[in-house]
């Protein structure tokens, strides 16, 4: 120390010391934040320079100045403003953009609203980590954004404490300090896949983050102060609904994102993709030229997705050929009109629409799915063979569709009678159900009514109607029960060309979520009971004897389910 006094150092270290303290007081801590400070300043003062501790404690202090603790922005209650940034950047998404609108316009009424806490559940590719960044644009707050995908450990949250090497506070302090105000917009990016181990669980000690009721004292093992996150917009996005834990759920407003219709897409594409292509390829505007019959045949034919991302590549492929024409030197400009003009630069198309093929044969059914991805259609095969009356279902299918599909057979065989079929059939058959493609693992009830047409179809030689497709649960009274995911079904079957969709009864208010657009193109049939089913999905139904009289009881019965043994 005498060495260090002689040469000036101390002198050095001292005036540090003096400039933190200066920083302090210009900091504007809260009252618990600011003794703290002191406290290790005033121990700092007393330490070695080159101690290990030294350095512990002065970064612990940088730390606590450098996090934000009473500056924030000025949030723009400009309604129309805001309208006007949020449609600039995102076509559709009328949920989100409404419910932020909401939050400014109470804002504007009550200045100490806190920060919503919303959850946008979507399929990949609709635009929910973008229109993060959007919402801080239009609010006028700073953005920071963390990716939960794959964070296994608890400290990852909270931090670790100080007693550690190395240690650091959580994403959340770090992700505020990147901020540099207390009224960020905070993207809790893919919340669903938050893991735990040994080390603890993420999405625990995401409840403290996320609950409006302890969020304004949240505690970092690091800071060990407490933290006002009260006043930040925690915007969360997920896949699905499903894996996120239900107390953390239960603290989120969510909303869901659909997929994109056909002309959503086309419009997105237009107006967003095609200019930002154009300048991240150094293309000027007057050199290529997409139509908008250019852009349906990307959709159609080169794309199936419930996003854009695949649009947004396909696009940027044809520009990056037409980069290439004018790097060679050709002249233009080009112009690029239809299917027929994409070829040289997109190859053959990829899809097309296989339901008349694949349901020209009896045994085969069109069902809809609802995966994280999107909706999806899915083939439902039957076949038969001699046998001893085994049934057998492939396609790596979980119980609970195993068990719909007994429930469609042993539906199947009460009816054998009305159905003109052998009632001792499967004394001498076997049935094999596979639902394509195979290596994908598919559950859930309601392919139930689909695999029972499949059936029916089957034993009786009548084909199924290419242009329908349906979903529903069944019982082995020929009951049809709601699902789940209808919006996303509903809008896959529009994409796959499909004309009639029979879907429950019970379900037929789920359809004021469907863009009126995609209502109009097709015929909605709501079912209560299997027979209708039959009724509305065969070519041929007449050479069934259906009933198709109302299932429910009349008014002042009860209706009893006598229950099985």
């Amino acid at each position: 120390k005498a060495i260090r006094e002689e040469l000036g150092d101390e002198e050095g270290d001292q005036g540090d010391l003096d400039v933190l303290e200066e920083r302090m007081a210009k900091a504007n801590l809260t009252g618990e934040a600011d003794d703290v400070a002191h406290k290790q300043l005033k121990r700092l003062r007393q330490m070695q320079v080159g101690s290990a501790e030294y350095t512990v404690v002065r970064t612990y202090i940088d730390w606590i100045l450098d996090i934000p603790w009473s500056k924030q922005t000025t949030d723009n209650t400009d309604i129309a403003a805001v309208r006007k940034v949020l449609d600039e950047d995102h076509t559709g998404l009328e949920k989100v953009k409404k419910r932020i609108v909401e939050y400014l316009a109470v804002r504007k009424l009550k200045s100490d609203k806190k920060g919503p806490i919303l959850c946008l559940i979507g399929p990949p590719g609709v635009g929910k980590t973008s229109l993060g960044r959007s919402v801080a644009r239009a609010v006028g707050r700073k953005f920071h954004r963390i990716s939960l995908g794959g964070v296994h450990d608890e400290a990852a949250i909270r931090g670790h404490r100080r007693t550690y090497v190395g240690a650091l506070p959580g994403q959340v302090i770090q992700g505020m300090k990147k901020a540099g105000t207390i009224n960020p917009v905070f993207m809790l990016d893919e919340i669903d896949k938050v893991g735990h181990d040994f080390r603890g669980d993420p999405a625990a000690a995401l409840l403290e983050v996320l609950d409006p009721e302890q969020n304004d004292t949240f505690s970092d093992h690091y800071l060990e102060i407490p933290y006002d996150l009260s006043k930040v917009m925690f915007i969360a996005t997920a896949n699905v609904g499903d894996t996120i834990p239900a107390p953390l759920r239960d603290r989120m407003e969510i909303i869901e994102i659909p997929s994109y219709t056909r002309r959503e897409k086309a419009d997105i594409a237009r107006v967003h993709l095609v200019p930002k292509q154009l300048e991240e390829h150094g293309i000027k505007p007057e050199q290529v030229t997409l139509e908008d019959a250019a852009i349906d045949s990307i959709i159609d034919h080169y794309t199936r997705e419930a996003g854009v991302r695949n649009l947004e590549r396909q696009i940027a492929s044809v520009i990056r050929g037409v980069a290439v024409k004018v790097a060679e030197g050709e002249k233009g400009p080009w112009r690029i009109t239809d299917e027929e003009s994409l070829r040289p630069y997109l190859g053959a198309p990829r899809f097309s629409s296989e339901v008349a093929e694949r349901t020209a044969e009896t045994g085969v059914a069109t069902g809809l799915a609802w995966t994280s991805v999107g909706g999806e259609i899915l083939f439902i095969e039957c076949t038969k063979m001699h046998g001893t009356g085994k049934l057998q279902l492939t396609g790596q299918l979980g119980d609970v569709m195993k068990e719909s599909a007994q429930t469609a057979m042993s539906y199947v065989r009460t009816r054998a009678k009305a159905f003109g079929i052998a009632e001792d059939f499967l004394e001498t058959s076997d049935v094999h159900i596979h639902i394509p493609a195979g290596a994908m693992p598919k559950d859930g009830p309601s392919a139930g009514v689909t695999m029972m047409t499949a059936i029916v179809s089957l034993l009786t030689g009548i084909h199924v109607r290419h242009d329908v497709a349906m979903t529903g649960e069944i019982t082995l009274r020929g009951r049809v029960l709601p699902v789940g995911g209808v919006k996303e079904k509903v809008l896959a079957a529009h994409r796959a060309g499909i004309k009639r969709l029979i879907l429950p009864e019970r379900n037929i208010a789920d359809l004021d979520e469907v863009p009126e657009e995609v209502r109009e193109t097709l015929e909605f049939v709501p079912v209560s009971k299997m027979d209708a089913v039959l009724a509305n999905a065969l070519l041929d139904p007449d050479r069934l004897k259906l009933d198709l009289s109302d299932p429910r009881p009349e008014k002042g019965e009860t209706e009893t389910v006598q229950a099985s043994p």
